[in-house]
């Protein structure tokens, strides 16, 4: 079987310890219940080197855990030119981590560039807020935000980039 991932997918946020990891383990769940994990490749980094290395935030995966997303692999990252040219959709979580990505991309970049929540049916909101600084209730947000937005995103790269399978 080959192993080239045909779409790759990157979650963006400040710090890649909340918001982008839980979109990045979420959106895995999903994509291996679907059995696309050999054509989908994901991954999550943050827009400033805060975290680098440093595992998700205990509350974040504490939240995903009791809903059965896996966060344990996973370690902070800053994003990096390579990933614009490597990664076919660039979602950020808010509109500041966006405008920054959109400062960041060289010229020749192929990813595009968008909100997470674009992807959402079921939420009006435009952005993903940041848990950090508040409550438990805060992480359970994200994650009902999260969710949304992954199922209709591997919908439409199902669509967009998969149809020819199905048919």
């Amino acid at each position: 079987m080959n192993n080239k991932k045909n779409v790759a997918v990157l979650f963006v946020c400040m710090g890649n310890i909340c918001r982008s990891p839980t979109a990045e383990a979420v959106f895995r769940h999903y994509v291996e219940n679907a059995g696309m994990a050999e054509q989908i490749l994901i991954d999550s980094a943050g827009t400033h080197d805060y975290h680098i290395g440093d595992a998700p935030d205990m509350r974040t995966q504490r939240a995903a855990q009791q809903r059965g997303y896996d966060m344990e692999d996973l370690r902070g990252r800053q994003v990096e030119a390579l990933d614009f040219r490597r990664f076919d959709y660039v979602l950020a979580m808010d509109e500041t981590n966006l405008a920054i990505l959109q400062r960041l991309v060289p010229p020749v970049g192929g990813a595009k560039l968008q909100l997470f929540l674009d992807y959402a049916r079921h939420h009006a909101e435009r952005e993903v807020p940041d848990p950090y600084y508040g409550g438990a209730d805060g992480f359970e947000r994200v994650l009902d935000m999260v969710e949304d937005a992954a199922e209709g995103l591997l919908q439409h790269i199902s669509q967009r980039h998969f149809a020819h399978i199905n048919t």
